[in-house]
């Protein structure tokens, strides 16, 4: 049997996805509470998501954005990692802003231990990319563009993309 290097790849890129989604599921979190949603995206769902993110840099002018949209075109998967927004209890933290978590609440605040442990688990899958040598980049852009197409359920209200890709020169860089 002879496999050539682009169905090698192909496969490689979809395992690193895989184990990105492990590293962030088992990376700490606050009161160890798993507010995290996480998917992976490929064919016409990735392209309806750059084409969303175009849309998004076009309609506020914004080009990184748009840019963005172009690098998911270049990426064989999109690994979005999302979080629900659930104030943790924990008590005499005031991070969100507020009192306490009651007011948080009362307030549609955003709890700083949600936010907090999505940035872990997202750190964590993209070291596991980078020891695969798997070429990525954290993209708020989109995780927006995921939420506005609801891939998420109802609940997650921040999220970020982490494109992935194999290529002889890293689609990421040189993105002018």
């Amino acid at each position: 049997m002879i496999m050539r290097s682009s169905e090698a790849e192909k496969n490689a890129v979809k395992t690193v996805a895989e184990l990105m989604v492990a590293a962030a599921r088992t990376a700490p979190k606050a009161n160890a509470i798993d507010n995290l949603e996480i998917i992976i995206v490929e064919g016409e769902e990735k392209a309806r998501l750059a084409e969303e993110m175009r849309r998004i840099g076009e309609e506020q002018g914004v080009d990184f954005i748009k840019r963005d949209g172009g690098n998911v075109d270049q990426s064989s998967v999109v690994v979005i990692f999302g979080t629900k927004i659930d104030p943790i209890d924990c008590p005499n933290c005031g991070f969100c802003g507020y009192e306490n978590c009651g007011e948080n609440r009362a307030n549609n605040g955003i709890c700083a231990f949600n936010t907090g442990d999505l940035g872990i688990a997202i750190g964590s899958a993209v070291s596991v990319a980078a020891n695969h040598r798997c070429d990525n980049r954290v993209m708020f852009s989109a995780g927006k563009a995921a939420l506005n197409l609801r891939y998420f359920r109802e609940d997650v209200k921040i999220a970020y993309g982490v494109p992935l890709a194999i290529a002889g020169k890293s689609p990421f860089v040189d993105r002018g």
